[in-house]
């Protein structure tokens, strides 16, 4: 008997349609499963068995043929178990296969039955289309998740026999609601705040600026400085993500498995902070079947390298497409697959091997060619593509001594809030959500020059060498300060203050 159950596989970060068929026959006992499946679903079998036998039912001795539709897509992971073990069922008879047409399914199963959670439960209900009228079975720790996509009914479900149950009663479990501005949690509840910073204050300023329009940062200084603490710091100052960010951010997450079942981290901005020794394709994302990287994970949140000279130079060199293009575009022989990037790159290095070379209190011991060969790791197009550079001093006895509280991170945030929310608006017609993402045409509308800011950029140019690009960064870093302070237009100072915010180009340390 054939019988033909309703899923979804995770392709990317979309999901598709798949239809899970199977047939029984007679012959030796037997479970092939066909349709291109990984090695995680051709063990499908083994824990199918047992979660049938396990929840009651007798397994049939016949043999099984099992074929994933289309058989062209390749597909992987365990979240065909649950359609799999239906199939079986209404193919011997032992539930029936009527029900199962107003439904999709997708979970994996364990030993004794019950259902486990997976990966891209979002993407699987933003794909949920008219033929599954009533509704999408899913795992309970997935269910909030799935439903916040409102594409149709989501049912949570814990085990095999709950779900047989339910297609004999389908009042059994009420399906989950959730949306986006149900979801409670508090999104300013950080455990680090920008007051716990002593001094730096020029520093701060500088991050203010980069939160308010989204700008890349790169800070310099000796070892013990604050660089790392402020970095960390800075999420707590961006403003809220909007709804179309939070649910574009979830389905990435979604898709990498990195959501949780309550949705605590939905609507706050991701911080991921990998580790020098990372490769060039966990940072921007790839493999035999293409994953995002560290940088998609960081889509509208910010990504730290710190210690940045340690990177591998393919690696830094990797960052140089998405910093232009906010996205990564992955190349295969069979597909070319585009991730989102829309990220804040916060980097942090010392200015030399030993890192007191700008330290006025203690002597660096490195040769110029020692120095030349661990900045040299950063080349001239990667720093053309961070829109701030900052000297990051050392701190004094008395500002470390000191017991006076800074400026709070809420404070902050409510300036770079309605920073942001002037961009939003001016922006409303597009997918920009901040000044760092302006194109080029916005940049000739919105950040338009004359008189005396002319005068500025052009001694600018002239006098640092600037490109054609840190030109249109400094334009838009100035825009920025523009939003903080209120003003509709670029004024001289705030082309001044951005030109500033150019250590690098001015050859300090390169």
């Amino acid at each position: 008997m054939l019988t033909k159950v309703q899923s979804f596989c995770l392709l990317d970060l979309d999901a598709v349609a798949i239809t899970v068929e199977v047939d029984i026959a007679r012959g030796l006992p037997s479970i092939t499963i066909v349709g291109l499946p990984d090695n995680a679903i051709k063990e499908s079998k083994e824990r199918v068995r047992a979660a049938i036998r396990n929840s009651g039912y007798q397994f049939p001795s016949q043999r099984i043929t099992v074929n994933l539709s289309p058989a062209n897509i390749k597909k992987e992971g365990a979240l065909f178990d649950l359609p799999i073990a239906l199939g079986i069922l209404a193919s011997s008879g032992k539930i029936s296969s009527c029900a199962l047409n107003s439904y999709a399914f997708v979970g994996e199963l364990s030993l004794d039955g019950k259902i486990q959670p997976v990966r891209g439960a979002f993407s699987m209900a933003c794909a949920f289309v008219k033929e599954n009228p009533l509704g999408l079975l899913v795992p309970k720790e997935n269910a909030k998740e799935a439903a916040l996509a409102q594409k149709g009914q989501v049912f949570p479900c814990q085990t095999l026999t709950e779900v047989i149950q339910f297609l004999c009663d389908p009042l059994l479990i009420k399906p989950q609601t959730m949306s986006p501005k149900q979801v409670d949690h508090e999104k300013s509840c950080y455990d680090i705040d920008f007051s716990e910073i002593k001094g730096q204050a020029r520093v701060k300023r500088g991050l203010e600026v980069a939160a308010a329009g989204g700008h890349n940062i790169l800070m310099v200084g000796p070892p013990g400085s604050g660089k790392t603490m402020l970095s960390k710091r800075l999420i707590t100052i961006l403003p809220d993500l909007t709804q179309e960010e939070a649910l574009e951010t979830l389905k990435i997450h979604s898709a990498a498995g990195l959501t949780d079942p309550d949705l605590t981290t939905f609507g706050l901005r991701p911080f991921r902070a990998p580790h020098h020794t990372a490769s060039d394709i966990s940072l921007v994302g790839g493999g035999t079947i293409p994953k995002p990287g560290e940088v998609s994970l960081a889509h509208n949140g910010i990504l730290f390298l710190d210690e940045l000279p340690e990177f591998n130079r393919n690696v830094l060199e990797a960052l140089r497409q998405p910093l232009e293009d906010h996205y990564v575009h992955v190349a295969r022989a069979y597909k070319s697959i585009k991730f989102p990037a829309k990220f804040m790159l916060v980097c942090a290095m010392n200015p030399c091997p030993c890192g007191w070379y700008t330290d006025p209190k203690k002597e660096c011991h490195c040769s110029p060619q020692k120095i030349q060969k661990y900045l040299s790791k950063i080349s001239g197009p990667l720093l053309d593509r961070i829109d701030i550079h900052l000297e990051v001093p050392s701190l004094k006895a008395s500002e470390i001594l000191s017991s006076t509280l800074a400026e709070s991170s809420a404070s902050i945030k409510k300036r770079t809030s309605q920073a942001r929310e002037v961009q939003l608006k001016r922006f409303h017609k597009t997918k920009v959500f901040s000044n760092a993402q302006m194109g080029h045409r916005q940049i000739k509308q919105w950040c338009a020059s004359c008189g005396e800011t002319n005068t500025l950029l052009k001694m600018a140019i002239d006098e640092l060498g600037l490109s054609a690009r840190a030109h249109d960064k400094i334009l838009k870093v100035a825009r920025t300060i523009a939003d903080l302070e209120g003003e509709e237009t670029i004024l001289p100072e705030h082309i001044a203050e951005a030109i500033q915010y150019r250590n690098l180009d001015r050859n300090l340390y390169f």
